[in-house]
């Protein structure tokens, strides 16, 4: 099975439609199917999405995008002070 990267738009967009099909009587494992996905994945982005609107689905995708971003530089940081601790006690 191909994995594809879909925009938090297009996940919600998704969980829209399952609930649409369910609501009209379909089960859960067919309604994910009618949208191409798996159940499990349903539930996935349900837990994660669930009762969202698009634009908080985008600010979230953009905060964890800058979470990493920073903690990559903590982390770069941290080196260098150590670096420069092990230097400071070799000159002393």
């Amino acid at each position: 099975m191909v994995r594809r990267a879909y925009s938090p738009e297009q996940i919600i967009n998704k969980l829209r439609e399952v609930e649409i099909f369910i609501s009209q009587g379909a089960t859960t494992a067919e309604a994910s199917r009618k949208v191409d996905i798996t159940e499990q994945t349903y539930y996935r982005w349900r837990r994660e999405y669930g009762g969202m609107r698009i634009e908080q689905a985008k600010r979230l995708k953009e905060l964890e995008k800058e979470n990493s971003r920073l903690k990559k530089l903590v982390a770069d940081l941290a080196l260098d002070i150590s670096i420069l601790k092990e230097a400071a006690r070799g000159n002393s």
